[in-house]
């Protein structure tokens, strides 16, 4: 693992370092401006930020068609979102593969800016609620947000922009079908009238399931309308999504997804989960006088969702959901040529709520009935404030901090301890040798936290081609309601604090007409990380380390031929022995990843594209005793065009139909498996007028 991690990176510098010192005759020409809004809320060229971002335009996704997030992601280096079954995930930025209740605190999701679940009330399957599959662009912040973010943007920023209405009046349809019953139509159509345009765009898909007793039913919905105003700019977005699931369980046993009388097998097929979403805001903005700008944006969310947690003994059902409304400001002044300052005020005010109920008879600590039954008032408020300043012609800095505040009001509605939920001990006996059972419900309370982050950048441009980037960074996550208020065995109040993080990174970037890269190195160091310990009490315990290098690379080699590559290679480490495990690598984090497609056009209407994945061996767990020993998956496109209208897509997904596990871990004394399906074909037709 390790040789290979220098061969790939032996491999990336040498074709920088041949590109840097053999420059073509197209050197001279001008590069396109790529513009992005996640690192400000307003339109910035991607050049002027000075940070880790990957853009995945609306053609690539339009291109790749992906039946799941991770299919798309995987093109940004550096990032890993680990499938489970269906439409579920995990994700790693800059990190392991996190799990858990706070596990998805650690990234801020959005949609057009607007976190997908309130502050303190992150799902780790949230990015399946975005129409990630039609959208305009995806844009990822790799490493700590900006001050528009604050708590949870720690390891990364996923913002899906919703795509545009067109200048003129557009439809697509596209019908696909494939393997295990899978079927999808997608419609989009679009146009602008004076000063108005639209765009709707909606689509739904039935998977039928690889594994026995699994597969989906998903409809999404995009409404966006934009107004552009002599005086105001309008952009308003209603989106929704539905999703049931029938959901495949963890396959056990060492090596489980290599033999092929398992790999339809599900160990849950009473496992279920059920999913509804409902966003909208309007996005208020206009130019001021003396070169001022204001943008105000205000929303609302919904979420409810039911599963059943096949992971949990007893396997009981869980039921949440939230509802949300909030504003986020901003406001740019440029003082002069060479300053630009902007400050904003965000709040949200969320009333969410979390049950669970368990209909399988007892299991000892495990009672049937009741576990859980509260609600949670929260209010959240941020300011934040930044200024970009031109040095020279060359240099530039930028500065942004921002201050949080989170309020919790819980209200348990049942009796709280860890008893059944008619009060009783979970075993009969003496009262000194009753068992407490496994789930603990606080008294009534409240909680505060408050928290600064920081960053600040140093662009320096060498050059016409290269440009240096130096950025540092302090981020937090405040706890997440279900480590303050979901607690077990005998915890009955959790004095957890927020989680702290600092980090560095230095930027290397270059660009010509028909090649760039992007590079990076990063070294980021969280403290008081939030874990269970052995008597599954949460605690502020832990420490990690992680350290690495990620590359991104663009090469027109032809007129009809071009290559990208991503790849990263680190390491994350455990920072000190608070569970026992210092200068141990995290579990699920695989030291390399990388992905490069080879697209050729051999003709005006046809391209043909090679994709391949490789995920590098990874831990298990968090002793370092069981390894999964990882995979490269290869992947093959044909897209082919039937005049101006009609086009057609063939998709192969494991061309080479490999024997790999989605993801992997070691648990309970069981090797556990999400077994990845095998060589599939899906096939999509599509119209466009």
């Amino acid at each position: 693992m390790k040789n290979l991690g220098r061969q790939f990176g032996a491999i990336a510098l040498a074709v920088v370092a041949g590109q840097v010192t053999a420059e073509d005759s197209d050197t001279g020409s001008p590069a396109l401006e790529t513009v992005s809004v996640t690192a400000s809320r307003i339109a910035r060229d991607h050049a002027d930020l000075g940070l880790s971002l990957s853009i995945i335009p609306g053609e690539e996704i339009e291109e790749v068609s992906h039946t799941h997030i991770s299919e798309l992601l995987s093109r940004v280096p550096g990032v890993w979102i680990s499938r489970g079954n269906g439409q579920e995930h995990l994700t790693a930025i800059r990190s392991g593969v996190l799990t858990g209740a706070g596990s998805c605190g650690a990234f801020y999701m959005a949609e057009d800016g607007i976190p997908l679940r309130a502050p303190g009330f992150c799902n780790v399957n949230q990015l399946f609620d975005a129409n990630t599959e039609q959208a305009g662009r995806i844009e990822v912040i790799r490493g700590a947000g900006t001050a528009v973010h604050g708590s949870n943007a720690l390891n990364g920023v996923v913002n899906v922009i919703s795509a545009a209405p067109s200048e003129q009046a557009e439809t697509r349809i596209a019908a696909e079908a494939g393997a295990n019953d899978y079927s999808r139509l997608k419609l989009t159509t679009s146009n602008t009238l004076g000063a108005h345009g639209f765009r709707i765009s909606a689509h739904g898909e039935h998977d039928g399931g690889y594994k026995d007793d699994s597969g989906y039913d998903q409809q999404k919905l995009s409404l966006r309308h934009d107004y552009a105003g002599s005086v105001w700019t309008v952009q308003s977005l209603l989106s929704g999504a539905h999703l049931e699931q029938e959901t495949a369980g963890y396959v056990l046993g060492e090596d489980a997804y290599k033999d092929s009388t398992r790999k339809r097998e599900n160990p849950n097929p009473e496992a279920y989960r059920n999913s509804d979403s409902v966003r909208a805001y309007s996005r208020f903005s206009r130019d001021g006088t003396q070169d001022s700008h204001f943008v105000v944006t205000p929303y609302l969310r919904y979420t409810d969702m039911a599963f059943l947690q096949h992971f949990l003994r007893g396997t009981p059902t869980e039921e949440n959901g939230e509802r949300s409304v909030g504003v986020q400001s901003a406001f740019y002044q440029q003082n002069s040529d060479a300053l630009t300052l902007h400050n904003g005020f965000d709040m949200e005010l969320t009333q969410a709520y979390l049950k669970e109920t368990q209909s399988n008879p007892d299991l000892g600590v495990f009672p049937t009935g009741k576990h859980y039954d509260y609600e949670v008032d929260a209010k959240y408020f941020a300011w934040f404030v930044g200024a970009d300043y031109q040095i020279n012609r060359k240099t530039s800095f930028s500065f942004g901090a921002r201050y949080d505040i989170q309020f919790y009001d819980y209200d348990n509605r049942m009796i709280s301890g860890n008893t059944r939920d008619d009060g009783t001990p979970c075993t009969t006996g003496t009262p000194a040798t009753a068992t407490p059972c496994r789930y603990a419900r606080p008294e009534d309370g409240s909680a505060r936290f408050r928290n600064w982050s920081f960053q600040t950048g140093l662009q320096r441009q060498m050059n016409e081609h290269h440009a240096l980037n130096l950025k540092l960074a302090h981020g937090f996550r405040a706890p997440q309601a279900s480590e303050l208020y979901r607690l077990q065995s005998q915890q009955l109040s959790s004095d957890v604090e927020e989680e702290a993080m600092n980090s560095a990174e230095l930027g290397l970037v270059g660009e010509w007409r028909r090649f760039s890269y992007d590079a990076a190195l990063y070294w980021l160091h969280k403290d008081d990380v939030i874990i269970q310990d052995s008597q599954r009490r949460y605690i502020n315990g832990s420490q990690t380390i992680s350290r690495g290098a990620e590359l991104a690379i663009v090469w027109s080699l032809h007129e009809k031929l071009l290559w990208r590559m991503q790849g990263s290679y680190a390491k994350h480490q455990f920072g000190n022995d608070a569970v026992s495990n210092e200068g141990n690598e995290l579990d699920t984090a695989p030291r390399l990843l990388a992905a490069t497609q080879l697209e050729w056009r051999p003709f005006s209407a046809t391209k043909l594209v090679l994709e391949a994945s490789h995920q590098d061996e990874y831990y298990l767990e968090a002793s370092n005793s069981f390894t999964y020993p990882g995979h490269t998956l290869v992947n093959l496109r044909w897209h082919q065009d039937y005049g101006d209208q009609v086009y057609s897509v063939v998709r192969v997904h494991n061309a080479a139909d490999i024997d790999y596990a989605d993801r992997a871990d070691y648990a309970f004394g069981n090797y556990r498996y999400f077994i990845g399906t095998p060589r599939s074909i899906l096939v999509e037709l599509g119209v466009k007028f």
